[in-house]
């Protein structure tokens, strides 16, 4: 039995596992199923000492090494089922069979938020093309901007853009199963934005993932070179917090104690966006190391206890 199981390679759970192989003290091993938000970000620019940016994948590679340097294990595998062992600790089965037993265990398991497969749209994701205003709303600022989404998420996107520029349009996609509300048509109009059902086949951009269009269903062109998207309905990825009985908010987030983030199940620990706050980067690490530090604690106290 292993003494600490992280579930999720992305930036909580690599923060939580550098900070545990610096204890020196404990057997921890990384489960890694190599997806997430931070796998698909190709820049993130709000991170301190990365003026020009940063992509997720190097930031995992960097953390993997960082890692592995302190003699933490990292496997690449996807945990289908979850349970307690009556001894105590946990058990946790691999999607190829592999068995993982552990006396705590944080999940980093993240959230995945609901993308169209638009050819194009992954290669400009955190460099032309972006999710979130808070890290990126300063990337538009006084530019023409496309917001592309659905309903009322959609246009709730475009308000909160506002703040950065007034040279918006909206175009609304899935129309049929995600109508705008009548009171957000008010909001838009009254904030002078324009907004109208076109269907978007594929983002129009180079290698260099600069995108220079949005391809429509009639297979026109329409010029751009910044879009925001917001579709709403993203994954939050609890589905074991939720098998091993952890407190979840109506939103599917986890609950967690602000000072040690240990779930409301003893020896289970979350962070990261899974965790119910702010779903930026600096947060999930943030939270990987201040859940790292208990489970040191609780570890140590277990074996003090022991002699």
């Amino acid at each position: 039995m292993i003494d600490c199981l992280i579930i999720g390679g992305g930036l909580a759970g690599l923060q939580a596992a550098i900070q545990l192989g610096r204890y020196a003290a404990h057997d921890v091993l990384v489960i890694d199923s190599d997806g997430g938000r931070s796998s698909i970000c190709r820049n993130y620019r709000n991170l301190l000492g990365y003026p020009d940016g940063v992509s997720g994948i190097t930031l995992r590679e960097a953390g993997r090494r960082q890692a592995s340097e302190y003699g933490i294990g990292i496997a690449q595998d996807r945990i289908a089922e979850a349970e307690h062992l009556e001894q105590g600790g946990f058990r946790f089965h691999g999607a190829d069979g592999a068995v993982y037993d552990a006396r705590t265990a944080l999940l980093a398991t993240g959230v995945m938020d609901r993308l169209p497969d638009w050819p194009g749209l992954r290669e400009c994701l955190g460099l032309t093309v972006f999710v979130c205003p808070d890290c990126d709303g300063y990337e538009i600022r006084g530019r023409e901007t496309l917001v592309l989404g659905s309903g009322d998420v959609g246009a709730n996107m475009a308000l909160t853009l506002l703040n950065w520029t007034n040279r918006l349009l909206y175009l609304r996609q899935e129309e049929e199963t995600h109508p705008l509300s009548p009171e957000l048509e008010e909001r838009l109009a009254a904030a002078g934005i324009p907004h109208r059902v076109e269907p978007v086949q594929a983002i129009a951009a180079g290698n260099d993932g600069v995108m220079h269009g949005v391809v429509l269903a009639d297979g026109s062109e329409l010029a751009t070179d910044r879009a925001f998207v917001a579709f709403g309905g993203n994954e939050v990825r609890t589905q074991l917090a939720d098998r091993l009985g952890a407190r979840l908010h109506r939103n599917r987030h986890v609950w967690t104690d602000a000072r040690t983030k240990l779930t409301s199940v003893p020896n289970l620990w979350a962070a990261g966006d899974i965790a119910l706050h702010s779903e930026q980067a600096t947060v999930a690490m943030g939270d990987g190391a201040q859940a790292a530090i208990w489970i040191h604690k609780t570890l140590i106290e277990a074996r003090e206890k022991q002699l």
